[in-house]
């Protein structure tokens, strides 16, 4: 990838921020704020719209609301299906309807993924440990 190289004037309460967060996290200055304007840009444009629209309003919610987002999961019943339809396909195949069905749950497990992701990601970047997040996957 290539890199361009930037040179910006910061208010020194926002560079202060910033050094405290560096240092909090062990990271260069640089780094952190790489990863603060990577945040601000809007990687929905990537995403297909529904997928965008999942992670769209995330960045507005309190931090109380992204813990939910962050530890939200597939439904039992949709994640026992698609595991199901997983074993089978290896077993012995899928109908067409029983890989449509598949591809259905396969693109819900994305988007809560996508939302628990993003979610985690905002709640890093407001200063808090995700780190638990891993071990609750």
């Amino acid at each position: 990838m290539t890199t361009q190289s930037v040179t910006i004037r910061l208010p020194d309460p926002i560079y202060q921020q910033l050094k405290r967060r560096a240092d909090r996290t062990r990271r260069s200055i640089e780094d952190e704020l790489l990863e603060v304007v990577a945040a601000a840009v809007p990687v929905a444009d990537e995403l297909s719209g529904d997928l965008a629209e999942a992670i769209s309003p995330l960045a507005a919610l309190d931090d109380e609301a992204l813990w939910s987002a962050a530890r939200d999961r597939l439904p039992t019943n949709a994640a026992e299906r698609l595991e199901s339809l997983g074993q089978k396909r290896q077993r012995e195949g899928l109908t067409e309807a029983e890989m449509q069905e598949a591809a259905t749950l396969i693109r819900q497990y994305e988007r809560v993924m996508l939302v628990r992701a993003h979610a985690a990601a905002l709640l890093k970047q407001r200063g808090h440990d995700v780190s638990g997040l891993l071990t609750a996957a």
